[in-house]
């Protein structure tokens, strides 16, 4: 086992006036590469041009660095700040350092609790520099919300499920400020929580609404984030078809991110006044599942005929938005694995963003600053159409093969109560990620980053008055 090695640029002394070596740099493919210089372990990183140095590069190449070293058991890595300063001299260095520190953790994220033979490891990090620990813990702590996410999106579902999530819950969020609250299948009841009691009736776990609320300030305006957590969707009656659905356990991806964004605002002691919304159900089949024609009455009057009982995500956030009218939040943001019409049409690499259009801009701005990608979507009010029902006041699928991921949209829009500002993230198409800089093979953990630092932002820049 290697004891330590040592991160510089190509440009420092140890290895510029050495020619051999620099064109052996120069012609590695990646943006470092690693060597043995007079006994020592060096990584050196390649010089970026200017306008390739941001915080997701930063991110990117430093979860790559400590990939490698830790597949090779490399017990420690130094880095001197002034080299991160200099080496993306186009970013503030309190950027530079809490990218690269949050690239390095999430960079060894593995989920092992059912690989018998491996072990963790990772590479410990150390930053040289005065006055930079602040901005190392910025960066940690970034990356354990993240890697939260990636954990609950990972786990089997036998393990994570709707009676076990709400536990794993107030254990995470036991030593924050977070208020926990869990209502069970006779609260929801009594709360005509009807989208979550029907979608659940065929498994045989009881469905549970989780309220996670961090109000560290009273005079912000409340921010509810609303998170899909279906712990597992077959498609119940109207089965999928597909020969692995393995990662139907993620389809809780918008509760793993709101539930990460938490763990975020409240362990970095953020401004805010915040409350995320976690309807968790199990969409199967058995004698007692939803069938197709049923239809469901909401609290707030509106009946919705099933169209397709694998449509179920919209179902159960409907009574999120419900329940986000009612405590009267100025800000909604649900988020949810819901589509495979976004995927078609962003790819995987982007997720995309409905609602209101400055909104939907700045969140956009503030994916691409922290890495979790989005687009703004339309909202066609044309197609709203496409979901009218012979049966109910509509139905929960579109009776056009098109658009499908803006009629998801507009079916979740009909449950937004004035006067609250509105967005809906989905993010079917980014659940997952293949292993590159500092995403593993699995879940990327999207949404944790993007959703802490949205509330963040819209609580600065508001008054501090509420709106109502």
């Amino acid at each position: 086992m290697v004891n330590q090695a040592t991160i510089l640029l190509a440009t420092d002394e140890a290895v510029a006036g050495n020619k051999a070596l620099q064109q052996y740099i120069e012609h590695t493919t990646d943006d470092y590469c690693t060597l043995w210089l007079e006994g020592e372990l060096l990584v050196v990183m390649k010089n970026i041009k200017e306008q390739k140095q941001t915080s997701e590069k930063i991110r990117m190449l430093a979860g790559a660095i400590a990939r490698k070293l830790s597949s090779h058991r490399v017990e420690k890595a130094t880095v001197q700040e002034k080299t991160l300063a200099e080496g993306f001299s186009n970013l503030q260095v309190k950027a530079a350092v809490t990218a690269f520190v949050e690239g390095w953790h999430l960079g060894t994220y593995a989920f092992l609790p059912y690989k018998s033979k491996e072990k963790p490891f990772s590479t410990t990090l150390e930053i040289i520099g005065d006055g930079c620990q602040k901005y190392v813990e910025t960066g940690r702590i970034r990356a354990e919300a993240t890697a939260f996410s990636r954990d609950l999106m990972n786990e089997r579902p036998s393990a994570l499920n709707p009676e076990t999530f709400p536990e794993r819950l107030r254990e995470a969020f036991s030593d924050t400020n977070v208020k926990v609250t869990v209502f069970d299948k006779t609260e929801l009841e009594a709360m005509q929580m009807n989208g979550v009691l029907t979608v659940s009736q065929g498994s045989q776990y009881a469905p549970a609404f989780v309220e996670l609320t961090y109000q560290s300030d009273a005079s912000k305006p409340l921010v509810a984030l609303v998170g899909k957590g279906v712990t597992f969707d077959t498609g119940g009656i109207t089965l999928k078809k597909s020969k692995d659905i393995s990662n139907m356990r993620m389809d809780m991806g918008g509760a793993a991110a709101v539930s990460g964004a938490m763990k975020l605002l409240a362990k970095s002691g953020a401004n805010v006044n915040v409350t995320a919304l976690i309807p968790i159900v199990e969409n199967m089949p058995d004698a007692h599942a939803m069938l197709p024609g049923e239809v469901i009455r909401y609290k707030n009057g509106h009946t919705v005929q099933i169209g397709n009982t694998d449509a179920e995500g919209r179902l159960i956030l409907a009574d999120g938005l419900i329940r986000a009218g009612e405590l009267k939040a100025d800000y909604v943001v649900d988020i949810a694995t819901l589509t495979g019409a976004i995927v078609n049409a962003l790819g995987t690499r982007l997720a995309g963003v409905f609602g209101a259009e400055q909104l939907a801009m700045k969140m956009k701005q503030i994916g691409d600053a922290n890495g979790d990608f989005n687009w703004p979507m339309p909202l066609v009010d044309a197609y709203d159409s496409y979901l009218d029902s012979d049966y109910a006041d509509f139905s929960n699928t579109s009776s056009k093969a098109m658009a499908g991921s803006i009629t998801a949209a507009l079916f979740l829009r009909r449950f937004v109560i004035d006067p609250s500002k509105w967005l809906h993230v989905d993010m079917a198409g980014v659940m997952e990620s293949r292993e590159a800089g500092y995403y593993p093979k699995g879940a990327s953990g999207f949404g944790a980053r993007l959703l802490a630092d949205f509330v963040e932002d819209v609580s600065s820049s508001a008054s501090d008055t509420k709106h109502h």
